[in-house]
């Protein structure tokens, strides 16, 4: 069985309720999966799961919550090679940069070796139920895109 780490930030609820959303899907398509809260969470963690699906509120002009940059900083010194991956979150369009935090994190994730295997999910504000129905269906991918182990 695959093993599928959600890991997201959430100031509202929003991202979390998208996080709980992405998770289900990953559950549906048979993977193992551990959701769980930046605060609760290191960046070494990642390297044990076979799909990582992070999710972001943005905070200001386009920029990564405060509560996830130690993970995001200690991000740098792993190697993601192999694993499938996808980016999802939530923002405010009257900011410059529209949910910059989930393309900081697909970039990053990218530089580490990992595999994007959906374009990221942003959401205005509270995602609506197509909007969850999508985060269920990157929740299948990057469970389904992922080998399973014996």
């Amino acid at each position: 069985m695959a093993k599928v780490i959600v890991l997201y930030a959430s100031m509202t609820g929003n991202t979390e309720e998208m996080a709980g959303a992405v998770a289900v899907g990953a559950r549906e398509a048979g993977a193992e999966v551990v959701l769980r809260d930046v605060f609760d969470a290191t960046a070494s963690e990642l390297v044990q799961y076979d799909g990582i699906a992070i999710g972001a509120y943005t905070w200001g002009d386009g920029e990564l919550p405060d509560e996830f940059l130690d993970v995001y900083e200690a991000m740098s010194a792993l190697d993601l090679s192999g694993r499938k991956a996808a980016v999802f979150g939530s923002g405010d369009s009257s900011y410059p940069i529209f949910c910059g935090a989930v393309d900081t994190i697909g970039e990053r994730l990218k530089e580490l070796g990992a595999e994007l295997v959906a374009e990221g999910v942003k959401v205005e504000f509270t995602p609506s139920e197509e909007e969850l129905k999508k985060c269920q269906a990157v929740g299948r991918l990057v469970a389904g895109a992922v080998p399973a182990l014996n």
